[in-house]
């Protein structure tokens, strides 16, 4: 069936999210987005989890907090990249976590939201983890921030420098103190930026292993190492919340907390099936709080499906900026933030792996069309074994009802599933040819009848 599709729909035109911004209001509001690491959706206090996160928790109650929030990937570079050009992982030419011996990175002809700001008059600053690419070319001041100070990849990588606007520092950084480095930099660039507008994007190192919490934050708690860096990245929202108080910018600030995927060894996923590295729900799930008080009012529960692809077209229509001339996936989610609706058209999502198109969801459904036959970071399996099958057949799930993913639906639902691949194919022509070469190849292999949920299994293997 997958195949019969792929051929029929091919040529369909494809769907993009509009590239027009509404009119911003007259006073463009300071944006701050703060981006943690591995980050679980079940690892803050105000999802459910036992550690002690007052700080996020006064984000929520004073704003909004989404309760079916999606990062566009898994895995860390390619989140980063959609986070930062509203387009999919793919699209940005960054399908995979960039390692430091690498020479690509983030695609030179993509603008990022840095660089949509700074044309609309706002300040720009990085505090933290780029991981987009490690050239001169790739590097956060020549992507939209007129200041960038951190690290150029994940804690796990070596060499780990502190860099400073494209200068060495810090040579071998110590971990442990990371998040208080990000923090008393991005303190600093608020103060000075008090006039205003300003973005400052604040992405975290933590709670990526390796577990270092600085030795202040090495107290007891629920969950060890892992607890200490949430309450230590809590802690530093507390101290940026308090700078943007200090200089009397509350009311016209927006501060957003997010993280870039779901947990890898520890965290919790909030009882979603998955972890990094899956297209499953604790995977790609991940908290989301915002708060402005002039833009969201106090108490908003969202439990409308939005995409860190949006943040980028909110951003333009808060700032009064044009989108890039660029494909954009995603919509302007201020009416949900705001309450103006509780509901909010737009195409279909797609979770990628790579260049793989693994699923789809739509309104409250999802639909899983292929899958790895074996599951991530497997250090006794060479990489070379793990390759991308089709399903034998689609398999649907409610993931407002089943956020499990345990009950298969598809059979009782067949509109669903022809409407969802439908509108999958109909995307396909627009996307970049990898994803297409990636799946007409998938779509290619014969597998093995294996139960809904399964790991598939290619004929005769």
């Amino acid at each position: 069936m997958l195949r019969r599709h792929f051929l029929s729909r091919l040529g369909a035109g494809v769907v993009l999210a509009s590239q027009q911004s509404a009119p911003a209001s007259t006073a463009q509001p300071n944006i701050i987005l703060i981006y943690a690491d591995d980050l679980g959706y079940g690892d803050l206090n105000c999802y459910g989890s036992k550690l002690r996160t007052p700080n996020i928790n006064k984000l929520a109650t004073e704003g909004a907090r989404l309760t079916h929030f999606y990062s566009a990937s898994a895995v860390c570079s390619p989140a980063r990249a959609a986070l930062l050009t509203g387009g999919y992982p793919a699209r940005a030419g960054v399908p995979y976590v960039v390692s430091p011996g690498d020479t690509w990175g983030l695609d030179e002809s993509r603008k990022t939201m840095g660089d949509m700001l700074q044309a609309a008059g706002y300040r720009t600053m990085i505090a933290g983890k780029w991981h987009l690419g490690n050239l001169k070319q790739h590097s956060p001041n020549q992507r939209g921030f007129h200041e960038a100070v951190g690290i150029p990849y994940s804690s796990d990588m070596t060499p780990l420098h502190y860099v400073v606007n494209e200068t060495v520092t810090v040579p071998n950084v110590a971990v442990e103190g990371l998040t208080a480095r990000y923090t008393e930099d991005a303190v600093d660039f608020i103060h000075r930026s008090k006039d205003g507008p300003f973005f400052l994007f604040m992405p975290h190192s933590a709670p990526h292993i390796p577990l270092a919490p600085s030795s202040r934050f090495r107290r007891m708690n629920a969950m060890g190492l892992y607890g200490n860096c949430v309450e230590e990245v809590d802690w530093s929202v507390g101290q940026v919340m308090k700078a943007v108080a200090d200089n009397g910018l509350e009311a016209n600030t927006l501060i957003i907390f997010t993280s870039d995927n779901g947990p890898w060894y520890q965290g919790s996923v909030g009882g979603l099936r998955g972890r990094k590295g899956q297209t499953m729900e604790g995977g790609f799930r991940v908290p989301l709080v915002a708060k402005c008080p002039n833009l969201i009012p106090k108490g908003q529960v969202v439990e409308t499906m939005a995409t860190a692809l949006d943040l980028m077209p909110t951003f333009a229509r808060l700032a009064g900026a044009s989108l890039p001339g660029q494909p954009i996936d995603g919509v302007d989610i201020l009416p949900l933030l705001s309450g103006q609706t509780a509901t909010l058209d737009r195409e279909v999502f797609l979770y990628f792996d790579g260049y793989h198109i693994q699923c789809a969801r739509l309104r409250n459904w999802k639909l899983h069309i292929s899958r790895f036959n074996l599951p991530p970071y497997l250090r006794s399996v060479p990489v070379s074994l793990r390759e991308n099958l089709p399903l034998p057949r689609p398999e649907l799930y409610n993931v407002v009802d089943d956020p499990t993913e345990s009950a298969e639906a598809g059979r009782d639902n067949p509109e669903i599933v022809e409407e969802i691949l439908g509108r999958i194919w109909a995307l396909l022509p627009g996307l970049p040819e990898e994803v297409r070469t990636a799946w007409e190849a998938t779509s290619k292999i014969a597998v093995e009848p294996t139960p809904a949920g399964a790991y598939p299994v290619r004929a005769g293997g």
